[in-house]
C-alpha cells in the first residue's frame, strides 16, 4: 500500500525534493538529545507552499502519516517519527525565503524553513529588530520556532513567538491552503485562527510562512553579572530593577553557582569574573533604541544602591561588548555542560514570577529527600517565570540508571509546579517527551476541547501523530 504513494511523491518532488537513502535520512531520525529514534518511508522536501500541500493531498488519498520538521533542534521529541516508520517527514528546509521587509510597518514575511539567524540578521539590515534569541538560533527554523511556541532569552521584555507572529501561511490536513499572512496589530473579526497552529507543533497543520513583528533595534546596552544570596534575592532584585531602570530590562536570567561551575569546567571561553564565590547569581542586559538613554549609569547607580542595602553581594558590569559576550558565555555554557556531567533530567516549567523562590526551594527539598546527593541545576528566565529545572545526577552515579528515574522526578517536580498553578512546559513544548503528563495535569474539560479542535481539522489523525495529546 504504501509503494504507489511513495513513487508519487519521488515523482513530484523531483530528485532534488526528497531522500530516501539511509544517510540522507539518518538526521531527521533522532531527536536532539538522542532520547528517540524513530523511522520513515522517505523525507519530502518541497520547494514551497504549493508542494506542500500537494504531498498533504497525496498523504491524505492514502491515509499517510506526515510528520512536520524544522531544524530538529526540538526538546520534546515533537519532530521525530515514531519507531513503526509508516510515516514520511515533511522537511521545510527548502522554504527558506524571506518574501518581503516592510521596515515602516515593523514587519517581515519569513518562509517556515528559514534559519532564526538568518531572519535576526534581514532585520538588522534594515535597523530593525526581531527579538526572539536562543541557543539554537544559528539551526533552528522560524517554521518550528512558531510550531512550538518558543521562547529564549527576550521574553521578559518581548513576549513568546504568540506575540511575535502577526499572521500565518498553513497548509491544512486536507490540502487547503490558508492564506491568513497579514501583518494587522489588529484585527477584530472572530476567531484568531492563527494562535490554533502556534504551539501546536505540525498536529493541526503545517506553518509554512508568517508575517512577524519587528522593533526598534536598540543602539544601547548594558550587560551586569550580579551576585546575590539566594533565588529569593533575585526576585526581589528583579522587582526593584523593573522600576528603577524605567523597565528597559531586556534580560535576567537567574544561575546558581553549580551551574557556573560546570560552565567554567568544561566549556572553553568560560571564566569567573569574580574574585570570589556566591550561592547564586543574576544576569541582567538592560537595551535602548535610543543612542542617550545612559544606560550604564542607570545600571551602575541601581546596582551601588542594592549593594549598599546588602541584597547585592557583589556585581561586575561589562565595559564593552565583548565582556558583554563573555558573560552570556557563562549563561550559555551552563546548558552545554550539563552533558559533561552525566546525565541530566531536565524539566521546563512556569509559575507565577513571585512564587519562584518557594518553587525552587520546595522542588529542590523534594528531590533531594527522593535521592541524596542529587544535583538541582535551576537557572533560566525567571523574569517571566521560567525555571529550568534539571537535576544532575549524583557524582559517581550510573548515568542510565538515572536516567531510567526520568518519570519518576517528572512526577516529583510537576507535582510541585501544579501546587502553584504552573505549567510543566513553559517554551520547550509537550512533543512525545510530555505527553502523558499532559494527560495527568489538564484539566478534563482542556483535553476534551483540544481533542475536539484535533478532529475537526485533522480527523484522519495523520498530522503528527503520537505528539501533544495523551491517547484518551
Amino acid at each position: 500500500m504504501t509503494e504507489p504513494v511513495i513513487s508519487k511523491l519521488k515523482a513530484l518532488l523531483g530528485s532534488n525534493g526528497y531522500r530516501d537513502d539511509p544517510a540522507g535520512i539518518a538526521p531527521h531520525l533522532v531527536e536532539s538529545r538522542d532520547l528517540y529514534h524513530g523511522k520513515t518511508l522517505l523525507v519530502a522536501r518541497p520547494r514551497d507552499t504549493a508542494e506542500v500541500a500537494a504531498v498533504v493531498r497525496l498523504c491524505r488519498e492514502a491515509a499517510m502519516p506526515i510528520v512536520p520538521q524544522g531544524g530538529n533542534t526540538g526538546l520534546s521529541g515533537g519532530g521525530v517519527p515514531n519507531e513503526d516508520g509508516r510515516n514520511i517527514v515533511l522537511a521545510l528546509d527548502r522554504l527558506n525565503r524571506i518574501r518581503r521587509i516592510e521596515p515602516e510597518n515593523y514587519s517581515l514575511v519569513a518562509e517556515a524553513g528559514c534559519i532564526l539567524a538568518q531572519i535576526q540578521e534581514q532585520a538588522r539590515n534594515h535597523d530593525r529588530l526581531f527579538p526572539l534569541s536562543l541557543g539554537a538560533e544559528g539551526s533552528c527554523q522560524i517554521g518550528g520556532n512558531i510550531s512550538t511556541n518558543a521562547g529564549g532569552v527576550q521574553v521578559l521584555r518581548y513576549g513568546n513567538m504568540r506575540e511575535l507572529v502577526l499572521g500565518l501561511e498553513v497548509v491544512l490536513p486536507d490540502g487547503q491552503i490558508w492564506d491568513g499572512l497579514k501583518s494587522l496589530r489588529k484585527d477584530n473579526t472572530g476567531y484568531d485562527l492563527k494562535q490554533l497552529f502556534i504551539g501546536a507543533e505540525g498536529t493541526l497543520g503545517i506553518v509554512t510562512a508568517a508575517s512577524l513583528r519587528l522593533f526598534p533595534l536598540p543602539l544601547e546596552a548594558a550587560t551586569a553579572l550580579v551576585a546575590i544570596a539566594d533565588p529569593a534575592a533575585a526576585m526581589a532584585l528583579f522587582n526593584r530593577a523593573r522600576g528603577a531602570t524605567n523597565d528597559q530590562l531586556s534580560a535576567f536570567e537567574l544561575m546558581p553557582r553549580i551551574g557556573l561551575d560546570f560552565a567554567i569546567r568544561h566549556i572553553e571561553g568560560c571564566a569567573d569574573p569574580l574574585a570570589d564565590r556566591y550561592p547564586n547569581y543574576v544576569l541582567i542586559e538592560l537595551t535602548s533604541s535610543s543612542p542617550h538613554s545612559q544606560l550604564d549609569p542607570i545600571l551602575e547607580a541601581f546596582l551601588a544602591e542594592q549593594l549598599d542595602n546588602g541584597l547585592v553581594l557583589d556585581a561586575v558590569i561589562a565595559k564593552n561588548r565583548g565582556e558583554a559576550k563573555a558573560l552570556w558565555r557563562l549563561r550559555e555554557g551552563l546548558v552545554l555542560a550539563q552533558r559533561q556531567e552525566g546525565g541530566s533530567i531536565k524539566h521546563d516549567v512556569s509559575v507565577p514570577v513571585a512564587a519562584i523562590a518557594e518553587f525552587i526551594a520546595e522542588a529542590t527539598a523534594a528531590v533531594t529527600a527522593r535521592l541524596p546527593g542529587i544535583r538541582p541545576v535551576p537557572f533560566g528566565h525567571v523574569g517571566d517565570g521560567n525555571v529550568h529545572f534539571n537535576l544532575s545526577q549524583p557524582v559517581g552515579a550510573d548515568r542510565g540508571e538515572f536516567l531510567a528515574r526520568w518519570g519518576e522526578f517528572n512526577r516529583i517536580v510537576h507535582d510541585v509546579v501544579a501546587r502553584y498553578h504552573g505549567s510543566i512546559s513553559a517554551e520547550h513544548g509537550v512533543g512525545r517527551l510530555r505527553r502523558e503528563e499532559l494527560g495527568h495535569y489538564k484539566a478534563p474539560v482542556e483535553l476534551e476541547l483540544m481533542r475536539k479542535i484535533k478532529a475537526a481539522l485533522d480527523p484522519e489523525g495523520l498530522m503528527n501523530p503520537g505528539k501533544i495529546l495523551p491517547d484518551a
